[in-house]
């Protein structure tokens, strides 16, 4: 259904007041939204409720979608990457009335006679528009999830079989299907949403972690950073280092997520991470190597220091097994001075420049600092910006060009 121009010129109005109050909206959104409907706590991260993560997420998606509402179809990129946390969470049709009925009432009681009965009208009547794109969206991700080889709906139990630790802080966990079938094909970079059920937790806390290793193993292989000081972010990745063994048992839904590695190119390549970030590009990395790639492949790791630096002997391997591949790595505070990483401190610009050219594929993934310092300076080296992806742990957002560089 397509918006009235009436409608439109409404909602665009609206801007300045949501650039404004955004976040004091959605966050009496969330309250209203969880003290009516408590099970949907069974779906949300409770963490970034906690810290307010989520709700500035869903103003920031508020905020842009009113001020490309004459041009929603800018906004499918977007779309797309909230609908694949969706489809993985387990978020339904069902779940979208309910989600409108209390953000319009958070706008109401926040804007107060502001809000007039046409700015309401309109929002809902948009609100509707784009809920439905929403809606039709993760259909086609649910039965793409469902139809393909060895996929299903929901969440399945899958069986610890392995489990490894790769760094003082990362562990990684092998996972294999209760029911005896294989695991699905799925893209390196893709992620999968493991549901627990920790003892004296009220409700089921959801997790969404990276594949980190190439698909035809077998098996799933997630590899979990803990977060044991940062309590309660912490409650599930310390469950799992400390609580589950091999032969317990975890919900897990179907591989998810856009951030993928496009094997059709032939540019060169750059893997860049930082921290538990490397673990979507060990599966890239591998996935790259069994496919016997000839492309420049360059492989960036930056971690706190060589005790919490996974993967580094088996990374080295894979890069070694390329025809054209490279790795550098480096610790923010170095154990050994004299060590053999390549840099100290944070990855610069000098040290990128050297390493990348122009026409390099880059994907970058690690927490928020380092993704806006990695991705300044990728712009501000010439990259093309349709060159550079990005994945990082927490709430979809996108990051503006002009906002980092």
């Amino acid at each position: 259904m397509a918006l009235s121009q009436k409608t439109i010129d409404i909602i665009k109005s609206t801007v300045p007041v949501l650039e404004v109050h955004g976040v004091t909206i959605t966050s009496v959104f969330y309250k209203k939204l969880f003290e009516n409907h408590p099970e949907l706590l069974n779906i949300f991260n409770h963490v970034n409720q906690s810290q307010g993560r989520q709700q500035t997420a869903l103003a920031n998606m508020v905020y842009t979608a009113a001020a490309n509402i004459d041009r929603l179809e800018s906004l499918l990129p977007a779309v797309k990457q909230v609908a694949n946390k969706h489809r993985g969470l387990g978020v339904k049709p069902e779940h979208y009335p309910i989600v409108g009925q209390h953000l319009l009432e958070a706008i109401k009681e926040v804007l107060g006679d502001a809000a007039t009965d046409e700015i309401i009208n309109a929002w809902a009547e948009t609100y509707g528009v784009i809920a439905q794109v929403f809606i039709d969206v993760e259909e086609e991700m649910y039965q793409a999830a469902k139809d393909q080889e060895n996929g299903w709906d929901g969440f399945k139990n899958f069986e610890i079989i392995n489990k490894r630790q790769e760094s003082d802080v990362i562990t990684s966990f092998y996972l294999k299907p209760v029911d005896g079938k294989k695991v699905p094909a799925y893209q390196a970079g893709q992620y999968i949403t493991v549901r627990v059920h920790i003892p004296g937790e009220k409700y089921a806390l959801n997790r969404q972690y990276s594949l980190s290793c190439a698909s035809g193993n077998g098996f799933f292989r997630i590899s979990v950073k803990k977060e044991a000081e940062n309590h309660p972010n912490g409650k599930v990745s310390t469950y799992l280092h400390d609580q589950l063994l091999i032969g317990d048992k975890i919900e897990v839904s179907a591989p998810a997520g856009d951030f993928v590695l496009n094997t059709e190119e032939s540019n060169p390549i750059a893997l860049i991470s930082g921290g538990v970030g490397l673990t979507p590009m060990m599966s890239m990395l591998e996935t790259l190597e069994r496919a016997q790639s000839t492309r420049k492949i360059t492989f960036i790791h930056s971690a706190r220091n060589e005790s919490v630096h996974a993967f580094a002997s088996e990374a080295a391997e894979i890069v070694g097994e390329l025809t054209n591949g490279v790795s550098y790595f480096g610790y923010e505070k170095p154990a050994n001075i004299d060590g053999k990483h390549h840099f100290t401190g944070y990855i610069n610009k000098e040290f990128l420049a050297d390493k990348i050219k122009k026409d390099t594929v880059c994907y970058v993934c690690g927490p928020v600092p380092f993704l806006k310092n990695v991705l300044g300076m990728l712009y501000s080296l010439g990259i093309p910006e349709n060159n550079i992806r990005y994945e990082f742990f927490g709430p979809a957002i996108q990051f503006e060009k002009e906002t980092i560089s």
